[in-house]
């Protein structure tokens, strides 16, 4: 019995059913691959940041989000750019806080709401972290030539959207 397979940017064509099994299987290879390729990456990341900054990946990627946003964002808003609780994201801002990292201000017009915003201190630290973090990445993934690592990064990309687009 046959398939179709109906990959993107490809004609629909008929595969045989064994062919197909075995292009799972290696497609769940590759997952499996990427998956323990990520957590080595993302281990390398937060023992560099340890070692150099005396900082946390999270610390990273809250300041890094800030950074994109110079007018700050909303608590909620920025748990949601981060993907992640406001709970998660309230401990944090509140140890950079401290740090005079960032600020947080009150929103006009709402009581319950706190916008939060680099200082410049805070600008000053996730530059000299952010340059350490694309020095490490380009390490790590210097076996990549540059059309590799874009043709992989517009792969990657695709399969980002799909939640966007409403599935495959």
């Amino acid at each position: 019995m046959a398939q179709r397979d109906t990959d993107k940017g490809t004609a629909a064509r008929t595969i045989p059913a064994a062919a197909q099994a075995s292009a799972s299987k290696e497609r769940l290879r590759l997952w499996l691959r990427l998956l323990k390729s990520t957590r080595r990456v993302e281990s390398q990341l937060r023992e560099n940041l340890r070692i150099e900054f005396n900082s946390t990946l999270p610390r990273f990627d809250v300041l890094a989000a800030l950074a994109r946003y110079q007018d700050g964002l909303k608590m909620s808003a920025l748990s949601g750019v981060l993907r992640v609780s406001n709970g998660n994201v309230t401990g944090i801002v509140d140890r950079l806080t401290q740090e005079g990292l960032v600020v947080r201000m009150q929103v006009p017009g709402d009581r319950r709401a706190m916008l939060v915003r680099l200082t410049d201190k805070g600008r000053e630290v996730f530059a000299a972290q952010a340059e350490a973090h694309e020095r490490w990445i380009d390490d790590l993934l210097g076996g990549f030539t540059l059309e590799e690592a874009r043709s992989f990064s517009d792969r990657f990309e695709t399969i980002t959207n799909l939640d966007e687009e409403g599935g495959q």
